[in-house]
C-alpha cells in the first residue's frame, strides 16, 4: 500500500507478521523510516549505530511482511525505504496473543524511553511544548460500545493530521512542526472486590 493511504490502520493478525515487528531493532528501524519519510539502509545503519548489512537485513524482513516498501527508484545497494502505514491495530483473532504481548511490551518500553528523553530536554524546548506534552491519565467507566466509540473518535481526530502531512513530504509540514509520538493506551482494569 502506498503512503497516500497511510493513515488507514493496518490490521495485523498473522503471528509471523506480528513476530516480524516484535523485534527491538525492527521497531527502531520502522520508527526511523517513518520519521525520515524515506531512508536507505546505509543511512539507517549510521543513525542507529549498527552495520549496514544488519540494517538491510531487517529492512528486508519488514518489507517481507508489508511494514515498509521501496520508496522510489534506486539501485539495489542504496534503495530508500518508506513505511506503508502510520497506524497499526493488532488483531488477536488468529490466537497470536504471545506475539501481540511481545510487541506491545516493546512499544511501551519505547514510549517510556521517549518520555524519559523528553523529560531530560523539555526545559530547553520552545515555550509551550512542555505544557502540552507528557502523559494525561483518566479513569473512566466504559461499556465495550463506548470504548469502540472512543477509539473511533481518537482516529477521527488524528487521521486528518496524518493525511495533511504525509510521511516523506517535508514541504507539507508547517514551520515549527516537529515529530510527536502520540500513543493511545487503553487498559481495562480488574474490578475491585466491591465491583467498582
Amino acid at each position: 500500500m502506498s503512503l497516500e493511504s497511510s493513515s488507514e490502520r493496518r490490521v495485523i493478525g498473522d503471528p509471523l507478521a506480528l513476530r516480524a515487528l516484535a523485534h527491538p531493532l525492527r521497531l527502531k528501524l520502522h520508527a526511523l523510516v517513518g520519521r525520515e519519510g524515506s531512508i536507505t539502509a546505509a543511512e539507517a545503519a549510521r543513525q542507529l549505530g549498527v552495520s549496514q548489512a544488519l540494517a538491510s537485513h531487517h529492512l528486508r524482513q519488514l518489507a517481507k511482511y508489508g511494514y515498509v516498501e521501496p520508496a522510489e527508484a534506486g539501485d539495489n545497494r542504496e534503495r530508500p525505504w518508506r513505511v506503508t502505514h502510520t497506524s497499526h491495530r493488532f488483531d488477536p483473532a488468529g490466537g497470536a496473543w504471545d506475539e501481540i504481548d511481545a510487541l506491545q511490551h516493546y512499544l511501551l518500553e519505547r514510549t517510556a524511553a521517549q518520555l524519559a528523553d523528553w523529560q531530560q530536554r523539555r526545559t530547553d524546548a520552545e515555550s509551550g511544548w512542555a505544557e502540552h506534552t507528557g502523559i494525561s491519565q483518566n479513569l473512566v467507566y466504559l461499556t465495550l460500545d463506548e470504548m469502540t466509540e472512543l477509539e473511533e473518535a481518537w482516529y477521527a481526530l488524528i487521521n486528518p493530521l496524518i493525511e495533511r502531512r504525509p510521511l516523506g513530504e517535508k514541504s507539507k509540514r508547517p514551520p515549527g512542526a516537529i515529530p510527536v509520538d502520540v500513543t493511545l493506551v487503553a487498559v481495562p482494569l480488574r474490578p475491585t472486590e466491591s465491583g467498582a
